[in-house]
């Protein structure tokens, strides 16, 4: 198995659609940047994503935000493979179609099975549509179970 961030490495500039996430891959964001403490992708909002206001549903904001996250925790550097535990949101500002956001995602802290994430989804006026924070366990899973 290719270490996944050498693998997510050479996927920078590419629409991230053959990740190991299914619902990851629906959003077709771009991967920016990565590395084994930040991510940064970019996403286009499309009517999928909107609830009936024509603005970016909440629950698919935070789906991005959880994705990223647990994007960049694959990579973070761990034997095992680490699922979410808990995951706080806060809308602060709408997203309609066409919209570009920038999600940016930092890992706080590293520990031996709990790392801690914040997240933050931003327009390209630099406002802030939403940010998150969450916790990710470890679990008996081993990344080199997984396939890529």
């Amino acid at each position: 198995m290719i270490a996944p961030l050498e693998y997510f490495s050479k996927q920078i500039g590419k629409k991230l659609d053959k990740t190991p996430s299914a619902a990851g891959n629906w959003l077709q964001g771009t991967l920016l940047e990565i590395s084994e403490n930040h991510i940064k992708i970019e996403y286009t909002v499309n009517p999928g994503m909107c609830n009936p206001a024509k603005i970016l549903h909440g629950g698919v904001a935070s789906l991005m935000l959880d994705d990223a996250i647990g994007l960049g925790n694959f990579v973070a550097g761990s034997e095992y493979l680490m699922t979410s535990i808990n995951l706080s949101v806060d809308f602060l500002s709408s997203a309609k179609v066409g919209t570009t956001l920038e999600l940016e995602a930092k890992l706080i802290r590293s520990g031996s099975n709990l790392n801690h994430w914040e997240a933050v989804i931003k327009k390209e006026s630099g406002k802030i549509v939403a940010k998150a924070s969450s916790n990710m366990i470890k679990t008996h899973v081993k990344l080199v179970d997984l396939k890529l």
